[in-house]
């Protein structure tokens, strides 16, 4: 009986994983949501420098530069209670969960992403 495989030829929005996730951001792989931006590149380079940031499911939407807890499919309300960096800048703007609060806004890709690392929340 043959396996169904996932060909690399094919476009995907969500890759099926974190490291996959992060290896299709980087590579701004065709098909990979945001994969189109510049002013994303450069703060998913800045991220994934981070070993803590590594761990989480990368998510670009509408702008912003999400970290998720888990690669989808997602459930549960705790998978997006990490902070997160709106790109486009600068100046980039890293909020907490749900735009709960404006944690900073600094000039940097490395900057925004070692202030958005020192409000990782503990788990």
């Amino acid at each position: 009986m043959a396996t169904a495989e996932i060909s690399e030829d094919v476009p995907m929005s969500e890759a099926p994983d974190i490291a996959t996730a992060w290896r299709w951001l980087l590579e701004r792989r065709s098909g990979t949501r945001g994969a189109t931006h510049e002013s994303l590149s450069v703060i998913v380079e800045a991220a994934h420098a981070e070993p803590r940031l590594r761990g989480l499911y990368p998510f670009p939407t509408h702008g912003t530069l999400h970290f998720l807890r888990s690669a989808p499919p997602w459930s549960g309300p705790d998978h997006d209670d990490v902070p997160f960096i709106v790109y486009g800048g600068p100046p980039y703007q890293v909020y907490s969960a749900g735009y709960a609060a404006l944690l900073g806004e600094v000039a940097t890709p490395a900057e925004a992403t070692a202030l958005l690392v020192n409000n990782l929340p503990q788990r």
